[in-house]
């Protein structure tokens, strides 16, 4: 189901729920409002879910963590608020994972450390706060980490240095403290 880049308006009913086949949804580059609805979560054969540059608010519904098969889950690009659900620690087939560009605060979910397919991490321009989860480091996959501009405290984790497939790592604008790890001269695909 593929209704992105259009100038669709109005909220996303909840009797899409109901396409238990579905495979691949895309809405993605519209000016859908409202809320991700919680019926999403019994699509179970969603493999791709785009929701991104909307004017989608609220929370992101916990049961999204329902949807297994998923490979790439963008919520990007909207006024989405409240916590990244720790549920998503079960989505262990994906490999992007875009939430930036959203009003999404509390801490970065440490069972987001469970995700060890995931190869693009997007968590920037949002209001996140305490530190940088130490269990991101068993991410081997990861190649991009982007959490800059949170308000993210505490010192870098000196296990992000087991990241060895990272090209990119943007950590500025935050408020991190403490030393730099020398584990960081492991990231040898630092570009």
């Amino acid at each position: 189901l593929n209704l992105y880049s259009n100038q669709l308006t109005g909220s996303i009913p909840t009797e899409l729920g109901n396409l238990s086949s579905l495979e691949v949804f895309r809405l993605d580059n519209n000016q859908l409002s409202g809320s991700i609805p919680p019926t999403l979560s019994k699509l179970t054969s969603l493999t791709y879910l785009k929701l991104n540059n909307n004017q989608l608010s609220s929370s992101i519904p916990s049961g999204l963590g329902d949807l297994t098969s998923l490979t790439e889950l963008y919520l990007n690009s909207n006024q989405l608020t409240g916590s990244i659900p720790t549920e998503l620690g079960s989505l262990t087939n994906l490999q992007n994972l875009y939430l930036h560009s959203n009003s999404l605060s509390g801490s970065i979910p440490t069972q987001l450390g469970n995700l060890t397919s995931l190869k693009y991490l997007y968590l920037y321009g949002n209001s996140l706060t305490g530190s940088i989860p130490s269990q991101l480091g068993d991410l081997t996959s990861l190649q991009y980490l982007y959490l800059y501009s949170n308000s993210l405290s505490g010192s870098i984790p000196s296990q992000l240095g087991s990241l060895t497939s990272l090209t990119k790592l943007l950590l500025y604008s935050n408020q991190l403290t403490g030393s730099i790890p020398a584990q960081l001269g492991n990231l040898t695909n630092l570009t």
